[in-house]
């Protein structure tokens, strides 16, 4: 028997909703077990790295992990490079980290009722990062409007950036939607260690920059 649409829908919600909650439980526990590790750091960072039993060790321990990329401290860092506005049909837009702003003080302008992702490249050093998530806010005229939280998940410190895209949305569209926008951009992680704390003005217009 076929159903209807809004039954259609609401199957997809819900198998959409049970996909989310599943893997936040798998991020949750990867993050408890990374958790375990933090305790066992301090052991074997300030020992020397010539010891070829301990270089086993650490490699049993971390896995993957590049040794030779831990620093001499247990604090991780990581280093936001830059943010990269997708949007079919336009060219990526790169933007570097801090913001640089135009004349009008905005960092950046979408076209109202426009499909856009952003991707994010960061660089994971010293340490693991466990639980790395950022958050986005957004006010217009002082009301907010969105708050966006996103969990990244757990990194190992490596040379080469790690890159991570966000889902697809759409500007909002109309003539009210038009105009200024503020927002602040955050990195944390579980321990509450903020790694970037940025904010930034935004502008949604008719027509995208560039355009007639």
């Amino acid at each position: 028997m076929a159903i209807s649409a809004d039954e259609h829908a609401r199957v997809v919600r819900e198998l959409k909703d049970r996909h989310e909650e599943e893997l936040k439980k798998i991020q949750e526990q990867h993050v408890r077990e990374l958790q375990k590790l933090r305790g066992t750091k301090n052991k074997f960072i300030s020992c020397r790295k010539d010891d070829e039993s301990l270089r086993r060790w650490k490699e049993q321990l971390l896995g993957q992990v590049n040794t030779e990329q831990l620093g001499e401290t247990a604090e991780p860092e990581v280093k936001v490079l830059n943010l990269t506005i997708l949007s079919p049909g336009r060219p990526d837009l790169v933007l570097p980290i801090p913001f640089q702003a135009d004349d009008k003080s905005y960092a950046f302008a979408l076209k109202d009722g426009s499909p856009y992702s952003f991707r994010f490249s960061f660089i994971v050093s010293n340490n693991i990062v466990s639980g790395l998530k950022y958050t986005n806010t957004v006010w217009k005229t002082g009301v907010r409007v969105e708050n966006q939280k996103m969990m990244l998940g757990t990194f190992s410190p490596q040379l080469e950036p790690y890159v991570y895209e966000g889902e697809e949305e759409t500007t909002p569209a109309g003539m009210f939607a038009r105009g200024s926008y503020s927002a602040k951009l955050k990195f944390v992680d579980d321990d509450g260690k903020c790694y970037l704390e940025m904010s930034y003005y935004f502008e949604i217009r008719k027509e995208w920059p560039g355009t007639q």
